[in-house]
């Protein structure tokens, strides 16, 4: 398969986020009137695989699907289900830590098959290490690419993205790079060139919808990345996708703005 044609697997969740619309932010304790409500997929990796989507990438998706709206306790991949895909229909796969035991499994599946192939025909891994729970610590060595959140960096005790990729670099093997998002600050990455990047925030001119935000940053960089972009290329694009998606509903407008920008 011709490398340009392979797709970006994401492996993690999805789920239903049901969001209720105010007129403005709730004070505690008070009743709102709900303006509009509206059911959408949601989950990290379901909503990168929109991103990328929209932005002109060929993602895939793997993770449990219940058979209706309804389920409960869906069970996470495992190495078993992961030793069924095709590896080479991809150029990159990302992981939305969650059952860390099985996803190290996995990648250890991508780097024997990486072992065995020509180097352009090497699968880059990412991983998101989003929540505070130390078992999710373990993927921090494993990803080309680290996406560590700013709850993980502040749980750690860093006060900016460039004070935890000085302080947690450390943790990711020779040669990854680690992304740290700061919300209103914009976002860092720190290479095996020892350099910060920086990107500032694109914030609109009114926020409307913050959800999934971070997702859209990570897509956005994987994109750019996964093209041939530089990393400051990859960092600014995408505090400038994920600036504009806090302007809008969704992500539907995504493709408007930037599809194969």
């Amino acid at each position: 398969m011709e490398e340009e044609k392979k797709k970006i697997l994401c492996v993690g969740l999805v789920c239903v986020d049901i969001i209720s619309v105010v007129d403005k932010y709730p004070e505690e304790d008070t009743d709102s009137r709900c303006l509009s409500q509206r059911w959408q997929r949601g989950g990290n990796a379901s909503n990168m695989c929109t991103v990328l989507s929209l932005l002109g990438a060929s993602p895939a998706f793997m993770g449990s699907l219940s058979a209706g709206h309804m389920a409960e306790k869906l069970p996470d991949v495992t190495e078993e289900d992961f030793s069924k895909v095709d590896l080479r229909q991809f150029k990159w796969i990302h992981w939305e830590g969650r059952n860390a035991e099985e996803q190290v499994k996995m990648i250890q599946q991508v780097m024997m098959y990486n072992s065995k192939v020509p180097q352009q025909q090497r699968i880059t891994v990412s991983v998101e290490i989003e929540k505070t729970r130390e078992p999710l610590y373990q993927l921090f060595p494993h990803g080309d690419v680290v996406f560590v959140s700013k709850d993980v960096a502040r749980h750690f005790g860093f006060k900016s993205a460039e004070a935890a990729l000085r302080g947690l670099y450390h943790r990711v093997r020779q040669g990854a790079v680690l992304v740290c998002a700061w919300a209103a600050e914009g976002a860092d990455a720190l290479g095996p060139d020892g350099l910060i990047v920086h990107s500032d925030a694109f914030p609109p001119k009114t926020v409307v919808d913050t959800l999934g935000a971070g997702d859209t940053f990570n897509a956005a960089v994987i994109y750019t990345l996964s093209n041939g972009g530089s990393l400051q290329e990859a960092l600014t694009f995408g505090c400038r996708v994920a600036g504009r998606k806090c302007g809008f509903h969704g992500y539907d407008s995504i493709s408007e703005n930037f599809a194969d920008n």
